[in-house]
């Protein structure tokens, strides 16, 4: 039964098949800021481990600020970063009066949005670090190297819903310790109506 599954596995990875996930709004942050916000040299507690390893959704929370609205209950993941960074949806930026937030791949903040933020401790103006973050695929380097995928390729990905949309322009990131994963924020979700466990396919050339 082991090797059935195994070798059905390995087909729907040579397909190009990979689990989608919905990545919520949320920030990282940096000690510095980590300290502003929750007192000097606390910690980020987790709450639940993520897909990719090491990271984890922290029991910390945030309220975010910006010119016409506020969003309360803002996940924040550990563990801490070498940048702040805050992650929004478009529709986000459109409830919260944020114009012009940039489309990025993550780390890449130059130019980048500015924001209130406010935590347990402290509320602080961080000026830069806000992005709506650009469709990604976490790949491992073998499945990377098997399925012919190269860091920073762009590929078009299949959803596997009720409404099968083919995402383009989609970032392929290979890490040797990635999961494999695709993120999408919770437009893009709502455009492919993509809810629970969700499968992409990756259109191979």
């Amino acid at each position: 039964m082991e090797q059935l599954v195994e070798n059905i596995v390995q087909r729907m990875l040579a397909a190009g098949f990979i689990e989608v996930e919905v990545s919520a709004r949320h920030v990282h942050l940096t000690r510095q800021l980590m300290d502003l916000l929750f007192g000097k040299d606390t910690q980020l507690h987790p709450e639940r481990y993520l897909s990719q390893p090491g990271q984890f959704l922290a029991k910390e929370r945030v309220t975010l600020y910006g010119p016409k609205g506020i969003l309360k209950h803002v996940a924040v993941l550990g563990p801490l970063r070498t940048y702040d960074q805050v992650e929004l949806a478009k529709s986000d930026c459109a409830v919260m009066g944020l114009r012009e937030i940039p489309l990025r791949e993550s780390g890449c903040l130059e130019k980048s949005g500015s924001i209130v933020i406010e935590g347990s401790a402290g509320k602080i103006q961080l000026d830069g670090g806000v992005i709506i973050a650009h469709r990604h695929i976490h790949a491992p380097k073998y499945i990377a190297q098997k399925l012919g995928l190269k860091d920073g390729e762009r590929v078009s990905v299949k959803m596997i819903t009720g409404r099968p949309v083919v995402f383009g322009d989609v970032i392929v990131r290979v890490g040797e310790q990635s999961g494999w994963r695709m993120h999408i924020d919770f437009d893009e979700a709502n455009a492919s109506a993509a809810s629970g466990f969700t499968l992409g396919q990756i259109l191979l050339s």
